[in-house]
Parts: structure tokens; C-alpha cells; sequence
């Protein structure tokens, strides 16, 4: 019952990140998704073994983190279930590729654990790219984003009910936990004898929660567009983040800048 009341209270806090002020949360949406697209094209473009070019685009989360507000731990919490998934992903790159490719003093560093840092990196920033687009945009206005870019409104749509169906889905679990302990004072979680029927329910209960959720949308209008969202209006400060962050990930993936900086101070 607690870890759903968690689950509940975490759902709610991205809504209260989204309800924040900020430039960043200030910014129109379609901007912020433009500058999310583009820098996880970039990073996920690097070479495995260009680990020194990869590591300078951690400049552009710290940089969002700033201007937004948000604290980095925030992030790493929210995304601690996914992030070791990504993570091991290039845990076995040592074993298949043991050619040397760097020494470092007394110490040969092979290209597997040059491409598994590198793999892993790639992750960690997509991951908060996604995490900073998403935290500082309430989902109406990144579903307007999106139509913005022409993406189909059946796509649009089964998002933004998929969003809104995880709380409906978690408040018909606490309250079928709840009547289930009250029948089963004493019990540590729901026994194995009423799985099926509990899932049962669950579902058939969920079912009509966001049946009457997407009627009650529609009887308020909604026809597949957002016009009602809460869209920011795009500045001229905004589209000039958005050409100085494109500049900087072009000038990243041409060149590896922490060698240039190095060349120029040796």
C-alpha cells in the first residue's frame, strides 16, 4: 500500500515540476523538443571510441539543470530503475574487443571499456535530455508540440491517455488494495490465490476509469488537437537558445574540443 501511495505521490511531483517557473519552463515547447531531438541525434552519432568529444555535450544538462531549476538528484532519483538497465548495456564490450587503445602511465586501457563508457554516457545523456524536456513541460503542451510537428493525432492521442491512464490505474489500485486488507486484517500483501481475480478486476475497473476519462474529454471539446493547451508564446530569446545549442552540438560532433582546449594549453 505504501510503495502504491509512492508511485501516486511521484506521478504528482512531475505534475508539480511541470507547474514551476523557470525560463526553461518558460520556453515554448516545441523549442525545448527541437533542442531534445537534436541533442540526442548527436550523442547517440558519436564514434564508440570517441569518448573525450562525448564527454564536453554534458555541458547542455548542466546547463538546463540551471536555467530550470531542477536539482540534479531529482533526476537521477526519478530515473533510478532505468538508468542501471542502460547501463549494463555495455557491460560485456571488454570481453569482446581487448585490443589496446590507450595507456595511461603503467595502466593499457582496451577499446571495449573505451566503447562501454562511451555506450553508457550515450545513455546516461539521452536519458537526461529526456528527463529535462519532459520534467519542465506539462504533457498537454508537449501533445501540442508534437502535432506542431505534424505527428499523427492518433499517436498524439494514445500518449496523452497513456499518461493519463498510469494515475487512474494506480488510484484503482490503492483503493482495491485498501477494501482487499480490510477482508484481510494481519495479511502481507495480496495472496497468491487471489492474483488472477485482483488482476481481473483491476483491469475491468481501470477499463471504465479511462473510458469515462476520454468521454469526459470529449464532451469538453477535445477532438484530437490541443488547442486548450497552455502553450508558451515562442521569443526571440528562445529560438536564440535554441541556434546557440544547435551550433554548439554541430561543433562538438565536428571536433573533439577537449583536444583542441588541450593542444592550445601544452
Amino acid at each position: 500500500m505504501d510503495k502504491i501511495n509512492h508511485a501516486l505521490d511521484e506521478f504528482r511531483e512531475m505534475d508539480a515540476l511541470a507547474a514551476q517557473d523557470s525560463p526553461i519552463h518558460r520556453m515554448h515547447p516545441l523549442v525545448k523538443l527541437l533542442i531534445t531531438l537534436a541533442y540526442i541525434l548527436c550523442v547517440v552519432s558519436f564514434h564508440k571510441y570517441q569518448l573525450s568529444a562525448l564527454a564536453v555535450m554534458v555541458l547542455f544538462p548542466i546547463l538546463m539543470f540551471q536555467l530550470s531549476g531542477i536539482p540534479v538528484r531529482t533526476c537521477f532519483y526519478k530515473l533510478r530503475i532505468v538508468l542501471p538497465l542502460v547501463c549494463a548495456v555495455g557491460l560485456l564490450n571488454p570481453f569482446y574487443d581487448r585490443a589496446p587503445l590507450l595507456q595511461l602511465g603503467s595502466i593499457t586501457v582496451s577499446g571495449g571499456v573505451v566503447s562501454m563508457i562511451t555506450l553508457m554516457l550515450k545513455g546516461v545523456f539521452a536519458l537526461m535530455a529526456s528527463f529535462l524536456l519532459i520534467a519542465p513541460t506539462p504533457m498537454d503542451s508537449l501533445c501540442a508540440a508534437l502535432r506542431k510537428l505534424h505527428v499523427p493525432s492518433l499517436l498524439v492521442t494514445l500518449l496523452l491517455l497513456t499518461y493519463r491512464y498510469v494515475a487512474v490505474m494506480l488510484r484503482e489500485v490503492s483503493v482495491m488494495s485498501d477494501a482487499y486488507h480490510l477482508r484481510a486484517p494481519g495479511q502481507k500483501g495480496i495472496h497468491i490465490s487471489a492474483w488472477g481475480s485482483f488482476l481481473g478486476q483491476l483491469l475491468l475497473r481501470s477499463m471504465d476509469r479511462a473510458e469515462d476519462l476520454y468521454e469526459s474529454m470529449l464532451l469538453r471539446g477535445f477532438r484530437g488537437e490541443f488547442y486548450y493547451a497552455e502553450v508558451p508564446k515562442c521569443t526571440a530569446g528562445a529560438v536564440a537558445f535554441a541556434l546557440g545549442c544547435a551550433a554548439f552540438f554541430a561543433a562538438a560532433r565536428c571536433w573533439d574540443l577537449p583536444q583542441l582546449l588541450g593542444n592550445l594549453f601544452t
